[in-house]
Parts: C-alpha cells; structure tokens; sequence
C-alpha cells in the first residue's frame, strides 16, 4: 500500500462539532428566551439537531444552496415565516455562542505532527470554503493542508465519488495513492471507498453499526491514534484498532 497523502473531513472529524453546537445553541436558546416551549434543554437541542439534519441532506441533494439551508434551519425550528434578513440575523447571534465553543479534538494535533513528514494533507468538506476557511485558522491548523475543498463551491457533495476525485486532483494524485478520513459510515466511509480511496471511518462514539458500511469495509478506528498504522507509516504513534 502506498498511500501518499490524507484527505480529511472536518466537522466531527478534526473539528468536535457536535459539542460546539450543543453548547453554541443552549446558550442562544436561554438568551432569546425560546427553552419555555420544550419540556427540556435536551428536547430542545435534539429538535435543532434533527431540523439541522433534514436540511444539510437537501443541501447535499442539491435542493437547496448554502444561505438556504441555514435560513430554512431557522424558520422550521421556530416553527414561523422569517424574512431572510430575520433568519440570517437570527442565525447570526447562534454563531457567536457557537464560535465561542471551537475546539479540536485532543487527538488532531498528535497525528498531525506524526504523519506531518510522511503525508501530505488536504480537507474535503461537504459545507463552504468561507465557513470551513476561516474555522481551520481560528483553531490554528490551516497550514497543515495543502487544499481545502468544499462542497458548496464544488458543486458536488460527498458522498459522489466526483468529490473525492476533485480533492485527489488538487493533490496531483490517484485515488489508490489517497486516504479519506470521515466521522459518517455512509457520506465518507462508503463514499470513500466506492471512489477509489482508502476509507477510514472514524467511529468515536462506538455509535454506528458495522453493517452500514459492510459493502465497502472502510478501515474503522475510534481514536486518530490508531490511523498511523493504518497508513503504514514510519512513527510510534498508531495503536491497534480498538474494533478488532
């Protein structure tokens, strides 16, 4: 196997955007007054949750563009006609308690610097170059990579293989010299690996099934730890999967 370079995807992945967003919302929702009409804070930030779902797959089916899914998230958890100034300003001030809980995970930094010799690197994301852009430099990893691709200016999401071939493109290599790594068994571990690449799903949570990804048998780890050894490259740093 000779696997020159790393794709990676951000949100979930590098990035923990499932704590942010949690934290980003509950604070937003306590400051507009709007937790009175849950039961809970925990109803509250699944019904955001499942709304953001439903309109991140229209986006990635190309039924809607970038500003539309984030105006459409607002109006269908508030439940009312908004302007698209009142959504985008609405959606505005989630952001601000949203950015304020930025983090990597603690295991990005360490595999970085390990594979920083062997491997080259890039990022594949299925949201905006400006959004995705700017959030690599606020958590001061932008230079790690070469490129950064997104969807919405691709014009192609993930799991299409003709996103992974633009991401292997901008690195000048084959998809069988390229590895992906992505938190979704569909969207980047099938996707991955229907398109060529070396797919390694990373499972933090343990909370998929392997039969949803069975057809293509992605490498599946549970820390970043154990993707050196996967690559085969020269450190100390990978551990044996934790999934056997």
């Amino acid at each position: 196997m000779d696997i020159r370079a790393v794709v990676w995807d951000i949100d979930d992945t590098i990035f923990d955007y499932a704590a942010a967003d949690r934290a980003g919302m509950r604070e937003h929702l306590v400051a507009e007054g709007l937790l009175d009409g849950y039961e809970s804070v925990e109803q509250a930030l699944a019904r955001w949750r499942e709304v953001t779902d439903q309109q991140w797959l229209r986006f990635s089916a190309g039924e809607t563009d970038w500003e539309g899914q984030r105006r459409e998230r607002v109006r269908v958890f508030l439940g009312r006609p908004l302007t698209d100034a009142e959504a985008d300003d609405w959606f505005q001030r989630y952001v601000a308690y949203y950015e304020a809980a930025w983090a990597l995970f603690p295991d990005v930094l360490p595999v970085l610097d390990a594979l920083a010799a062997s491997h080259r690197h890039a990022v594949l994301s299925n949201s905006s170059l400006r959004v995705q852009d700017r959030k690599l430099r606020v958590l001061g990893v932008h230079h790690r990579f070469e490129a950064v691709l997104c969807a919405a200016e691709l014009g192609v999401s993930k799991p299409a293989a003709e996103a992974f071939h633009a991401a292997c493109d901008a690195l000048g290599l084959p998809p069988h010299q390229v590895a992906y790594v992505g938190d979704h068994p569909e969207i980047d571990g099938r996707g991955a690996a229907e398109a060529g690449l070396l797919s390694v799903w990373i499972d933090r949570g343990g909370a998929h099934t392997v039969t949803a990804v069975a057809s293509t048998r992605p490498h599946r780890i549970a820390s970043l730890a154990e993707l050196p050894a996967i690559l085969g490259a020269d450190t100390r740093f990978g551990v044996p999967s934790t999934f056997g």
